[in-house]
Formats: C-alpha cells, structure tokens, sequence
C-alpha cells in the first residue's frame, strides 16, 4: 500500500497511562478542520457480572499490526490517524484504547474513527482478561 507515512501519525502499544495530549498532538494539523477522538474505558461491569479490573496483553506482532490497520484507514477514507493501546493491568476508569482521526471535514473523519476503532479491535492481537467481582475470570479474544 503506497501511502505516506506521515498519514499514519502515532500508532503504539504502551504499558504507560495513556494521553489524550499526546494523540491530539500528534494530529496537529492546520489543514485539518475535523478531528474525531475515541476513548475506551474500562467499565465495572461486562454482561451482567461486576469488573474489578483488566489485563490486557499483546502479540509480538501487535504493533506491526496496528500500523498496518491504521495505514489501511488512513488510505481509505482520506484522513490523518493515531492510535494507541494499553497492555498490562488496568483499573476501573483508565483509558485502554486512543483512536483518533482528522480530516478536512468531520464526516471523513466521523466515518474513519469508527472503522480504525472497530478493525483494531477486529484485526490487531490483543487480548483482554477480565477479573469479575465474584472471583471468576475470563480472556476475550484470546485464540
């Protein structure tokens, strides 16, 4: 896929706290007159059961992936993007997941942050362990 790698942003998985600052920083741009954040949480509860935390863990080939993801949406739809995504143990309220996008106009980048956030959830091997209230625990997406 020919596309510039300046479109792609920031594509990282991190073990730190994530920043919105950063994300929003790095789509810094003055042609840009629309620009689309997501943050995804982490709730206490999943399907009915109390969450008491997560872990999350990634492949190897986890950060390979995320960049391809996010150069694929890049192209796509016409947009500047960044996204990162937290591994290791995480707490009720603390962001997992930074997906951002900016475009010339909202529409763009309304429509290319919902593909980046659903394809990196869909595609990029990262894995969630659930720790519920009543002491039981379960992986999500794990093969």
């Amino acid at each position: 896929m020919a596309i510039p790698e300046s479109r792609v942003r920031h594509a990282a998985i991190s073990e730190a706290p994530l920043s919105v600052d950063e994300v929003l920083g790095a789509l810094d741009d003055p042609t840009s007159g629309g620009l689309v954040l997501f943050v995804g949480r982490v709730r206490d509860h999943d399907n009915g059961s109390g969450v008491t935390g997560l872990e999350y863990a990634a492949h190897p080939s986890a950060s390979d992936k995320l960049a391809e993801v996010c150069a694929s949406v890049a192209e796509e739809y016409d947009v500047q993007v960044a996204a990162v995504h937290r591994v290791g143990s995480l707490a009720i309220g603390d962001a997992a997941v930074l997906v951002a996008t900016c475009s010339a106009h909202r529409g763009s980048s309304f429509d290319a942050s919902r593909a980046l956030i659903d394809r990196l959830k869909a595609e990029v091997p990262i894995w969630k362990h659930q720790l519920f209230t009543d002491g039981t625990e379960e992986w999500v997406g794990a093969p």
